[in-house]
């Protein structure tokens, strides 16, 4: 996705309006190249996921914005105000880090002289970091049922094998033959890093686009300096290709799986805002729904969503890569201004809108391929009901998924478990939670037994080292092999 993005959206207006609510996807920043190893978000990175975070708060919070959000703290953290969540992967936990951190800043100097802690001793302890605030972030393990929501492709087989027939496509395969002599071009700058100059074709668009960006930004030393520019932008178009036609298809939305599980989420999250919003005039016990979502994940989901949700429609640059730091947004407001607590569904609507990077604005487009700038709440929650996938039976089900926590969705045969849809509600099934927790007893108890008779016996011979693991190209270290185009991050 490239800056022709920046002018191709519809322009945002907010005359006389009250937005009530608002959900922020972010894409990690600046990281280390995918191909060299373990990936971290560089201090580059860093900085514009938090330059992100700036932008969202100048938005969301500042209270001479028209897009404040009603209700909302400007400048000290209300931990029932936000929901944020990240995976448990070192860039995407560190983006929402970094988001959360200029989302609410320190307090300055004089908060914390007033904040200070007065001990008994007459003594006092000012808060440090000059009023750090310590926003709540919500990690998520791979392990958990609540994955799904962010990153729906990882544990998912009938994904992978729906990209893998986009590998075998005559589409793709012509592309390897016909960009075959451009890759292999490229191996002199490359030579290091691999073996040989076939490595380099098609099927690793990303991975090479990946390690040439990275490099060119970062390494002075490197040959891949002498990269073109006309050169880095046909590495940067083919990876486009190949991850959009990985995430993608119309004929095959099993591709998709992700952003199906996506959208049940934001779905969930502004549903919180209408429903509790709804009944608070009639309950005192009402707990308060956060107010701004903000959740960290990957480029992938991106193009997914762009693909599932008819954006290619409103523009054709929305086949391409986000960059990083990008953001998607969802708002539910009121047009004419409302103040009541007491929402009316009938005139609540819902705008999307995407700022590609840091460096170009926020710009609105129509999903679902209308021509509205923004929809009406209910026609919103519709059209994303159809494509959401809102219940973690219904994604192991449909992924056909080996997760632990799908194991009580499976029968006596190992098979998939039909299970209907919810009534929308982003749920984890009280049965998925309890099949994990029967996992931990059963592994526990086996250590305890394995313990007891090591000690019996008496055995006082020094333990053998674990194995390592080998990692295999393209391995996860899980036992899963991703199909190509299936980037993390």
């Amino acid at each position: 996705m490239h800056t022709a993005l920046a002018i191709a959206g519809l322009a945002t207006t907010a005359a006389a309006e009250t937005v009530h609510g608002a959900l922020v996807f972010v894409r990690h920043g600046d990281r280390t190249a995918k191909h060299l190893g373990p990936t971290s978000l560089t201090p580059v990175g860093a900085s514009e996921v938090f330059e992100a975070g700036t932008f969202t708060r100048a938005r969301y919070l500042s209270s001479s914005s028209p897009h404040h959000i009603r209700g909302m703290s400007e400048a000290q953290y209300v931990s029932s105000q936000v929901y944020a969540s990240a995976p448990d992967e070192p860039v995407l936990f560190q983006t929402a880090t970094s988001f959360l951190q200029a989302l609410y800043p320190p307090l300055g100097q004089s908060f914390a002289a007033t904040q200070a802690d007065k001990l008994a001793n007459g003594s006092s302890v000012p808060s440090p970091l000059n009023g750090y605030q310590y926003v709540m972030l919500h990690g998520i393990n791979a392990d958990s049922p609540e994955t799904v929501w962010i990153k729906g492709d990882v544990g998912c087989p009938t994904m992978t094998t729906a990209q893998q027939d986009f590998n075998n496509s005559a589409v793709f395969q012509t592309r390897l033959e016909d960009t075959r002599a451009f890759y292999q071009s490229l191996y002199p700058m490359v030579s290091e890093l691999y073996d040989a100059a076939t490595d380099l074709d098609y099927t690793k668009a990303f991975d090479i686009f990946d390690l040439f960006n990275v490099q060119k930004i970062h390494n002075s030393s490197s040959p891949i300096q002498k990269v073109s520019d006309d050169q880095l932008f046909q590495l940067r178009t083919l990876a486009d290709s190949a991850e959009f036609g990985a995430n993608w298809n119309a004929s095959q939305p099993d591709r998709a799986l992700h952003a199906r599980t996506f959208a049940a989420a934001v779905l969930d999250h502004l549903n919180q805002t209408v429903s509790t919003s709804s009944s608070s005039a009639s309950s005192t016990n009402t707990k308060a729904a956060p107010k701004l979502t903000v959740l960290a994940g990957s480029y992938d989901t991106f193009l997914a969503f762009f693909g599932l949700t008819r954006l290619t429609e409103a523009s054709p640059d929305f086949y391409g890569l986000p960059d990083y730091a990008s953001t998607m947004m969802f708002e539910l407001f009121t047009p004419g201004g409302n103040n009541d607590d007491n929402l009316d569904e009938s005139t609540l609507r819902v705008r999307y809108m995407l700022r590609n990077g840091t460096t170009n604005p926020l710009r609105q487009f129509p999903l679902f391929g209308s021509k509205q700038a923004d929809l009406p709440w209910t026609q919103f929650r519709d059209e994303m009901q159809k494509i959401g996938i809102s219940t973690t039976a219904e994604w192991c089900s449909s992924c056909d998924s080996p997760s632990d926590f799908c194991a009580a969705f499976r029968d006596g045969n190992n098979n998939s478990v039909s299970v209907q849809a919810g009534n929308g509600e982003v749920a984890v099934a009280r049965g998925a939670w309890i099949a994990v927790l029967v996992v931990m007893a059963v592994a526990i108890l086996g250590n305890l037994i394995w313990a007891a008779m090591w000690l019996f016996r008496g055995r006082k011979e020094s333990r053998v080292p674990a194995a390592a693991v080998v990692k295999t190209a393209g391995s996860t270290g899980t036992g899963s092999v991703r199909s190509y185009g299936k980037e993390s991050v």
